[in-house]
């Protein structure tokens, strides 16, 4: 098949999936192409070395990438993002229609910056076969005390979503519950299939924990539960904290990344005097696996959000490729896959005293177990998220949405059961 492939952020970004389900269909024999925009996440200017410009493209076999120019969203702000968003969709309407002139598919890696470049694009290109994967499903709780001119954007935002949703042939979402959400947007159920996502398996795997990481992240013999990743508004780590607080010298609980909340929750562990709360700088991935190697337990937060209840955050797929033990504290479906999987401990979110239960149960647990934990967590990687699984059901909607005599999107499961 000729598959286009819309994505607002891909390589060098960190926007695995997209990058590698190119690369895959392509070495499975698809001609495909990509649009994109130039490299600027997370710090929302473009990376160093690149230059934005028109007739950009990089080639290898089977494979074309072209970039457009969007606007740099630099302070984050919401007319920033707003402003990001819209001058991709004009971009994307100008390359759009000739670059994917004569494709069978199109898939759409469907965050809420790609849904104005959709619509767009759609409207360009008539009836061609289009596949989303949608990752995010638009919402904002605090709509009410916005400002009127941002409720206006919201609700043109909500409103293109659900218009795309009608106008799918497919789609594929990332957690269970998400296809609820979708449906209520205006999706058809019957278009709507569970597709989990997948992690980078050439760098998260099993491996043994070297004496450099064992120094950074052990103190003694002490139980440690890490959390990897982004310190922000979703995760609600002050939760964490006290959690961890409450235990004293039990466990230790250490925090290896950053982000928006970072002075918060360092504000938090000083105020409780949470010796055994510490943290550790931004890692590569690269560097990761021998730190979960070296932690006893991968903690994985969402806070009590509706739309995080549809939510699998990436780190769990990596943690779970790792055979690491899991502690989740979450609602919806994350706690659903640790708990099905039996990969791990889980309680609700946002609550303090059970999650300190969880850490305190973590740490009676003997180290065969925890292994035990893991092994099952990978197994239930390698079944229902790997590269492999995802890459097959995507390519199985495509060419279902392309050629519909070739089968029936019936054969899938639903994602709403």
């Amino acid at each position: 098949m000729k598959i286009g492939v819309l994505s607002y952020h891909f390589p060098p970004e960190p926007a695995f999936v997209p990058g590698s389900l190119a690369e895959e269909l392509a070495a499975r024999g698809h001609e495909v192409r990509v649009l994109t925009g130039f490299p600027d996440y997370p710090g929302g200017h473009v990376y160093p070395g690149w230059r934005q410009r028109w007739r950009h493209q990089t080639h290898s076999e089977r494979l074309t990438v072209r970039r457009v120019p969007r606007y740099a969203r630099g302070d984050g702000s919401a007319g920033s993002r707003m402003a990001a968003y819209l001058s991709f969709a004009g971009s994307v309407a100008v390359a759009g229609r000739r670059y994917f002139a004569d494709i069978d598919a199109l898939y759409v890696f469907q965050l809420p910056p790609t849904t104005f470049a959709t619509a767009a694009l759609l409207r360009l290109l008539g009836r061609v076969p289009t596949v989303l994967h949608v990752q995010d499903v638009w919402a904002d709780e605090d709509e009410a005390a916005r400002p009127a001119e941002q409720r206006r954007w919201a609700g043109r935002m909500g409103a293109t979503m659900s218009r795309v949703y009608r106008e799918a042939d497919a789609i594929a979402v990332a957690a269970p519950a998400m296809g609820e959400l979708v449906t209520a947007a205006g999706a058809d159920p019957a278009r709507v299939k569970l597709v989990l996502n997948w992690t980078d398996e050439r760098i998260f795997r099993p491996t043994e924990p070297s004496r450099a990481a064992r120094d950074l992240v052990r103190r003694g013999d002490r139980t440690v539960v890490m959390h990897a990743g982004t310190i922000g508004r979703r995760q609600g780590l002050e939760t964490a904290v006290r959690a961890a607080a409450a235990l004293g010298d039990r466990m230790d609980l250490v925090l290896v990344g950053s982000g928006g909340e970072e002075r918060r929750v360092r504000g938090l562990a000083d105020q409780l005097r949470a010796d055994n709360v510490r943290f550790v700088e931004r890692r590569s991935a690269l560097e990761m696996p021998d730190l979960y190697a070296a932690a006893d337990y991968q903690l994985v937060m969402l806070r009590d959000l509706p739309e995080l209840r549809g939510s699998v955050p990436g780190k769990l797929q990596a943690a779970l490729c790792c055979a690491a033990p899991v502690v989740a504290s979450a609602g919806g479906d994350t706690v659903e896959l640790v708990e099905r999987a039996r990969a791990g401990l889980s309680c609700g979110p946002e609550d303090w005293a059970a999650l300190a239960d969880r850490f305190w149960l973590a740490s009676t647990i003997p180290a065969e177990a925890r292994t035990e934990m893991g092994r099952r967590g990978r197994e239930a990687y390698l079944r229902e998220m790997s590269l492999r699984a995802g890459v097959d059901r995507i390519e199985r909607m495509l060419q279902e949405a392309g050629h519909p005599a070739r089968g029936t999107a019936a054969a899938e499961p639903s994602a709403l059961g």
